[in-house]
């Protein structure tokens, strides 16, 4: 069995990776496995997502759910969070050795904590919360019952997601640094290499793709060996994966690094990410080849928007070929236990060589990262900010009469936003004699909408997106609807575990639910925004009762629904 990268291996990264990265010592022996059953990851940390890398572990629990979890070292519970989406259910435990550990997607907590964390619940009168949690107050020790494992959340299937954080500064470490018992003695696996020519912005061409074949045991070349390409200034980027012993699940790579004739240009490595940051995986990753249906391609080079903090070390990893000669170009992989990948081919400059992608007529104005620039008409206007692009691109403007009134398309939906865009929109004066309180802004995109209260100033509309698309006012006048599921008015519910409503909107934008029992607020769970869900308890007791729920949506259209039953 091999472990974590420790001073075992320097030496070895004196004369490769340490060029680039700075050395790192991580405490071993201090966390345990959060869990009683052997360790079996269904992801790693620094993992590809989309929006996002995957910030911890997912430690598998045999497709259970309830299985024990454990504190992985002595603390205190400092905090708590409970979401529909997200982690679901979570812990936060601090240890005096400036870590915090995190537990998600939990069915439910121990029980002084369960008790303490439903009476806050009431007081706030919101199931949703985020409680920080006063020091002492839970402390635990090493290898302590502090939950019971489940799926809530944004997970998919029954499984622990377990972080490591630096406490100082809440970014999130790689837990396969700290010793944890996983085993791994497979290297990583590279399956494709994409070229861009650098002299044209990413999102203005499609990558070239070069096949790869295997030459030994976790060796790789292009076939063919020799890359020509037409561009002088060239990037390269990978698909890659990595496996643990006796797993065939494919999970992220933790390192790798692009050399030029054996000299290291550029490197990046998974050990340390800042949920802040963590968008910026729009930036190391080919987002538009990803976003129109291709597969995950990991850029061996920095993005001039991509700006500090980042995972790359080293240079910007273009490289310059005017010279017309021949580079020998070497791109390492590694995984957190040192098990190495490479792949290796040479590279020539021919301009005669047409390039793989046709250049297009480009429309729209030109944006540039590290500026703030605008488009005006008379009726919409979108302002991209300084930190919004990752690469210069040309973002179309189109206006199409659309019912009931004009729709705005912007940008296009494979150009990634780090900071979003802000769309102002004018409304018509019809579409605003009766007021403004019940119109909304619409972004859309095929199925995709996203719906918006926005600011008004003037007779203009302005909201804040993530993403490019189509905008749209639209008049929202049309409440939600609330459909009892396991009970009616004057039913008998003695033998009844549970009741529940689902709720919907035609524009799909729940702004908020409320239930209340003979006048007094009571808890629904909304787990995965599906249904809300009521499990009898000590709040309801037997009797006759009273139950009022109201729901409202963005444009703050409400309603309400009354029952009356015997328990």
């Amino acid at each position: 069995m091999r472990y974590p990268i420790t001073l075992i291996f320097l030496l070895e990264f004196v004369f490769s990776s340490a060029q680039i990265f700075p050395v790192e010592i991580y405490p071993h022996d201090y966390f345990r496995d959060p869990l009683e059953i052997p360790m079996s990851l269904a992801a790693n940390f620094g993992e590809l997502r989309p929006n996002h890398y995957h910030m911890g572990l997912d430690i598998r629990t045999q497709h259970r759910e309830n299985l024990p979890v454990l504190a992985a070292a002595d603390g205190y519970v400092a905090k708590v969070v409970i979401e529909p989406l997200g982690f679901g259910q979570a812990i936060y435990i601090r240890h005096p050795n400036g870590y915090t550990t995190l537990y998600a997607h939990l069915n439910s907590f121990f029980p002084a904590l369960a008790a303490y964390v439903e009476a806050q619940q009431y007081r706030l009168e919101s199931w949703q919360v985020s409680l920080d949690i006063p020091a002492g107050m839970f402390p635990v020790k090493k290898g302590d019952l502090i939950a019971y494992s489940g799926n809530r959340g944004g997970s998919q299937g029954p499984h622990l997601h377990f972080e490591i954080r630096r406490t100082a500064d809440d970014t999130n470490l790689n837990p396969l640094l700290f010793g944890l018992p996983v085993p791994d003695n497979t290297a990583p696996e590279i399956v494709r290499l994409a070229v861009y020519d650098r002299n044209v912005s990413v999102y203005e061409q499609s990558p070239r793709f070069c096949a790869i074949q295997r030459t030994g045991t976790g060796l790789f070349t292009v076939t063919g060996d020799l890359v020509t390409v037409a561009a002088s200034r060239v990037s390269f980027a990978i698909s890659a994966f990595d496996t643990q012993s006796g797993s065939t699940n494919p999970n992220g790579i933790y390192e790798a690094v692009l050399y030029k004739d054996e000299v290291p240009l550029t490197g990046f490595r998974m050990n340390n990410i800042s949920y802040n940051d963590t968008r910026n995986i729009n930036a190391h990753i080919d987002y538009k080849t990803r976003e129109t249906g291709g597969p995950f391609l990991q850029h061996l080079s920095r993005l001039p928007g991509y700006t500090p903090p980042s995972i790359y070390h080293g240079g910007d990893g273009v490289i310059d070929l005017s010279d017309g000669v021949v580079h020998n170009i070497r791109i390492e992989v590694k995984d957190a236990y040192g098990n190495t990948a490479d792949l290796r081919y040479r590279v020539l400059y021919k301009p005669s060589v047409m390039t793989a992608h046709e250049a297009a007529p480009l429309t729209g104005k030109e944006f540039y990262p590290g500026m703030l620039d605008t488009y005006e008409t008379n009726d919409c206007a979108f302002y991209i900010g300084e930190k919004s692009l990752y690469d210069s691109v040309h973002i179309p403007f189109n206006v199409s009469d659309g019912p009931p009134s004009p729709v705005y398309s912007i940008g296009e939906t494979y150009i990634p936003l780090q900071e979003p865009l802000l769309v102002r929109i004018k409304a018509k004066e019809d579409q605003i004699a009766g007021g403004t309180d019940r119109i909304v802004m619409v972004r859309s995109h095929g199925k995709e909408k996203e719906v918006q209260r926005p600011e008004w100033q003037g007779g203009w509309a302005s909201a804040r997106w993530r993403e490019f698309g189509d905008f749209q006012l639209v008049q929202d006048e049309e409440a939600p609807r609330i459909t009892p599921l396991g009970i009616k008015d004057g039913a008998l519910l003695s033998k009844a575990t549970q009741m529940a409503f689902r709720v919907k909107d035609d524009l799909g934008a729940i702004g908020d639910f409320r239930a209340e029992l003979d006048g007094r607020w009571l808890c629904f769970t909304n787990d995965k925004r599906l249904d809300y869900i009521y499990k009898f308890d000590m709040h309801c007791r037997p009797g006759r009762h009273t139950l009022k729920v109201s729901a409202a949506d963005v444009a703050g259209n409400r309603t309400t629904s009354i029952y009356h039953f015997t328990r």
